[in-house]
């Protein structure tokens, strides 16, 4: 009896050895195939948040960069990018003076990488055409009604910051934040850019005739005080005049004449005097 329950024992344990490089073989297949068809991890990227789903329902739990692992079949992440992205929109509005706008702006904005996955269970992954043009596109109407034609041109950074602040509060109840805000171009109907341009023209016009005007009254008074200036030295000399000072000059007038005398006396010295013969260099008779 005891031999036979040797011989049983003896042959289990063999069948178990030739059975065992088979089961480990089984093992280590069901492993692989675990890590290559039904992989439980994930690896989150950067710029990105991972979004955990249990049989498709969204979680609290958001992953952040990095590699995550998961529960196989149960257990899915979606990826969502949470980068700085750029929208541009092109608006048509009416201004305050009921003049046609139309504008191009563009909008930095990203989501608020803690709120990911309520992103995702709100809106999804295309959040941009569900929320973020018509947000700009009602902004941009609402402002553009507040300014004149002539205002969104003059007061474009006001202009500007106004819609920012408006999108801004707008889109952050869905959880995404504005980084940056710009107006690309503003444009109008023809006739008004016409009468803008004619406008221009007319103040530049008014300012050159101010230029003039202000020069020619400037050149005016240059002359008024050099009039003045004139007038008052003439009187100063006049004040100064004295019978010695007449003495003087006329001194100094003879003594310029003396200085300019040829040295040859006059022939006649006034009207029936008596000429002066043999006095100086005579000229000779010429014989006719």
């Amino acid at each position: 009896m005891y031999e036979s329950d040797a011989a049983k024992a003896k042959e289990a344990v063999q069948d178990m050895i030739r059975k065992g490089p088979t089961k480990l073989m089984v093992i280590v297949g069901v492993i692989i195939f675990i890590l290559v068809f039904m992989r439980p991890w994930v690896q989150v990227g950067a710029g990105q948040r991972g979004i955990v789903l249990n049989f498709g329902a969204v979680q609290k739990q958001v992953l952040e960069e990095g590699l995550h692992f998961r529960i196989p079949v149960m257990q899915e992440v979606a990826l969502m990018d949470v980068k700085v992205q750029k929208a541009e929109t092109d608006a048509a509005a009416a201004s305050a003076d009921l003049q046609d706008v139309s504008s191009r702006v563009a909008l930095n904005y990203h989501v608020v990488p803690d709120k990911a996955n309520v992103v995702y269970q709100t809106i999804g992954v295309q959040f941009k055409e569900r929320i973020i043009d018509p947000a700009i596109l009602e902004v941009v109407k609402a402002v553009t009604a507040k300014y004149t034609a002539e205002e969104l041109i003059t007061k474009r950074p006001a202009v500007s910051e106004a819609m920012r602040l408006a999108l801004a509060e707008r889109l952050l109840v869905n959880n995404i934040a504005v980084d940056a805000f710009s107006i690309v171009i503003f444009s109008f109907s023809k006739v008004f850019t016409e009468a803008i341009e004619a406008k221009q023209t007319a103040e530049q016009l008014a300012l050159k005739a101010k230029r003039d005007l202000d020069r020619i009254k400037i050149e005016a008074e240059q002359k008024i005080t050099a009039a003045r200036a004139e007038a008052e030295s003439l009187r100063l000399q006049r004040a100064n005049i004295s019978p010695d000072l007449i003495e003087l000059r006329r001194i100094e007038a003879n003594m310029k004449a003396i200085e300019k005398w040829n040295g040859i006396l006059p022939q006649v010295t006034g009207a029936g005097a008596v000429p002066l013969i043999g006095l100086g260099d005579t000229p000779k008779a010429v014989k006719p």
